[in-house]
């Protein structure tokens, strides 16, 4: 869809006088922008009172963006209410768990179900669609501004009136809802759907049921508003209609169902400064957006430097910015902008970096954005093209909006936390991971690792149990295919969905306290878990590690299990790298057949997207890659067989050849991903 990569960011030239504005265009191009986004706060500037509009600063700006040849991603305003409509209409303010409406001064905290709401929304894009759908510069409509960033979810009797006809349309029979709910427990029984209440403060035990769908039926209230702006804007604009979601740090929003009512992915990805090695987890947010996109996505906003929002923010060391944004590029996307242009005097964000800082262009923020910009002309050719991987991990928002509700077996079980160990092991061992869900297909992958399933469809269930009889091989962590899609437990012993894949059943679980750890014996040695462990009973599968302390003492915490054509592993405990992890993901990884190169280190990020390989250092030691023939991309350079990457630094080969090192076994020349 985009025919380069796409950069720039935030534009708000509303903030500025006139005069700035072609400084702001001149300096844009001198760093290469080609897209801003534009108008994306400016609800309470173009419509001034109720019905009153004025383009006139707008029109203005568009056509001088236009005439430098920077295209528009045109917002709509409104995750920006104006003063007045607040004002009129009280009742469009989200009200949280608590019962409390939240005030205004500020963006987002709109509630999604508000009629009122809903239609100044109609109105004012109505306006903007008819002025601007036909005006060259509109390169892509950026509908709102991170649905749900304020609150997924709001409590308000618009919103529960709203959830019961919704509860009706999904069931049309109270009785259907009574039975997948199973209200029996504790006489929770419903005779209608108005007397159903929103999951708002409660004693505790609220059924989890009734949970799960208000989760659902507060993204689809987001999911509504967003419909209800690109319907509009379609009758008037040919231009993508997207949104920009927050991957993976939005819990709340269902962005499978998300990237099906978009015509372009985008993604907000923001470093947490104080996390150590934070680029792994911006690796994952970026794999994670690419296979939830199934094609081209671009990063709507990331920094150039420190945040305003964090505890502490650290500003990021030399060629950090650099490194982040050509991990993203690497992990498939087509397009890089940030927040925002130029950093703001006043406001909650004047804090927040900017490719303009507040030191102008005398600084190194400044000389950064300039080098990146030259970068990403010379790297057009990546433009459309894919990642292959031969690895999925497993993600679906129901299973972790389903495993963190309250009451299950330890406060220990955490989505993300199984989530990121495998990812970061897999990272750190060089291999490209997509992600999928449950129910896709999932043939094209070698190896598919399931951490976190703890609520699995039934049909979920039969797809995997297909992909290991045709070969596949499948690894399942602990606490995994327990529930379906109404939090019920499967028939049967646990993991129920997924009892006869494994070739096993679990007699019962056996969390383990605050800080407690147990010891066991993988193939490659002594290895320790953490957070749970389980009494596994084999039925079918075999045991290839077993506790040798803690409450399941001499009973197999890892087992095997052989079906059709595949393999299927479980692991009943938390293994972390330094604790065996490593060691298990790197036989299952040898058995399945997926490659890894040799003799690079682990904080050297390898990436191949088409023929560019992406070698990224994030460490302080010049690195040397080992296998590759090719020439850089960026400075024509030719290499034969060995590519020096300096402290910090980023080299992007356009591959002639691979060869594998010598001695490298089951390993293959980086980014090789044979099917």
């Amino acid at each position: 869809m985009l025919k380069s990569v796409r950069y720039g960011g935030d534009y708000n030239p509303e903030q500025w006088p006139e005069e700035v504005w072609r400084e702001d265009v001149g300096l844009m191009r001198e760093a290469g922008v080609n897209l801003v986004s534009l108008g994306v706060f400016n609800w309470g500037i173009i419509e001034p009172a109720p019905g009153e509009y004025d383009f006139g600063g707008l029109d203005r700006v568009m056509d001088l963006l236009h005439e430098a040849g920077i295209g528009v991603g045109l917002g709509t305003p409104t995750s920006s209410p104006p003063a007045w409509l607040r004002k009129a209409h009280p009742e469009i303010r989200l009200v949280d768990r608590e019962g409390r409406a939240l005030a205004g001064g500020t963006r987002h905290g709109v509630c999604p179900s508000s009629a009122a709401y809903n239609e100044a929304c109609a109105a004012v894009v109505e306006q903007l669609a008819v002025r601007y759908g036909a005006h060259p510069a509109v390169e892509l409509w950026h509908v709102h501004n991170e649905y749900g960033w304020a609150g997924v979810e709001c409590y308000c009797p618009a919103s529960s009136a709203a959830f019961g006809r919704w509860l009706e349309a999904k069931y049309t029979d109270i009785d259907h809802l009574n039975e997948a709910w199973g209200t029996a427990f504790w006489g929770l029984v419903y005779r209608s759907f108005d007397q159903i209440e929103a999951p708002a403060a409660a004693p505790p035990g609220v059924n989890p049921a009734l949970q799960l769908d208000w989760k659902r039926f507060s993204n689809e209230a987001h999911l509504a508003n967003f419909r209800l702006q690109r319907e509009i804007i379609a009758r008037h604009s040919a231009a993508p209609v997207t949104t920009n979601f927050m991957i993976p740090n939005c819990e709340g929003m269902d962005y499978w169902r998300w990237a099906r009512e978009v015509d372009l992915v985008a993604n907000n990805h923001y470093l947490i400064a104080e996390r150590p090695e934070n680029h792994i987890e911006l690796s994952m947010s970026a794999d994670l957006a690419r296979a939830v996109a199934a094609g081209p996505w671009m990063v709507m906003e990331h920094s150039t430097s420190a945040v305003n929002w964090q505890s502490r923010n650290l500003a990021k060391a030399p060629g950090e910015m650099r490194r982040n944004s050509l991990a993203h590029l690497a992990r498939g996307a087509d397009g890089l902008m940030f927040f925002q242009w130029r950093a703001s005097r006043v406001g909650a964000e004047k804090f927040h970096s900017a490719m303009v800082p507040h030191g102008g262009t005398d600084t190194a923020v400044w000389r950064e954005v300039v080098r990146l910009g030259g970068d990403l002309e010379r790297l057009a050719p990546v433009t459309g093209s894919g990642v292959d991987a031969e690895v999925a991990i497993l993600w679906d928002w129901e299973s972790w909006w389903a495993l963190e509700l309250e009451w299950r077996p330890s406060i220990d079980l955490g989505y993300r936390e199984r989530i990121e160990a495998y990812y970061e092991s897999l990272w750190r061992q060089h291999v490209t991971v997509d992600f999928a869900h449950p129910e896709a297909d999932l043939s094209g992958y070698r190896l598919v690792v399931a951490p976190a399933s703890y609520l699995l469809t039934s049909e979920a269930a039969k797809n995997l149990r297909g992909y290991v009889d045709d070969g596949g091989s499948l690894l399942v962590s602990y606490f995994s295919g327990i529930v379906d899609e109404h939090d019920t437990v499967h028939p049967g012993a646990h993991p129920g969905a997924l009892r006869e894949t494994l070739g096993l059943w679990v007699e019962e679980f056996h969390p383990l306290p605050e800080g407690g750890r147990v010891a066991l014996d993988l193939p490659a040695g002594p290895a320790r878990g953490r957070i749970w462990s389980e009494r596994i009973r084999l039925d079918g599968a075999e045991a290839v590690g077993s506790f040798t302390d803690g409450p399941d003492a001499g009973h197999p915490a890892v087992a095997r299990h052989r079906l059709g054509a595949g393999t299927a592993w479980y692991t009943a405990t938390a293994l972390d790298d330094a604790t065996g992890l490593r060691e298990l993901l790197g036989g299952v990884l040898d058995h399945a057949g997926v490659p890894r190169p040799a003799g690079v280190p682990e904080g050297l990020e390898l990436v191949r997207r088409a023929e560019h390989c992406f070698l990224i250092n994030h460490t302080d030691q010049d690195i040397t890659v080992p296998g590759i023939r090719g020439a850089n991309a960026l400075d024509d350079t030719v290499y034969d067989g060995d590519i020096p990457v300096a402290a910090g630094e980023v080299v992007i080969v356009r591959i002639i050849e691979e060869t594998p090192p010598p001695g490298s076994g089951a390993a293959r020349g980086p980014g090789v991903h044979g099917r």
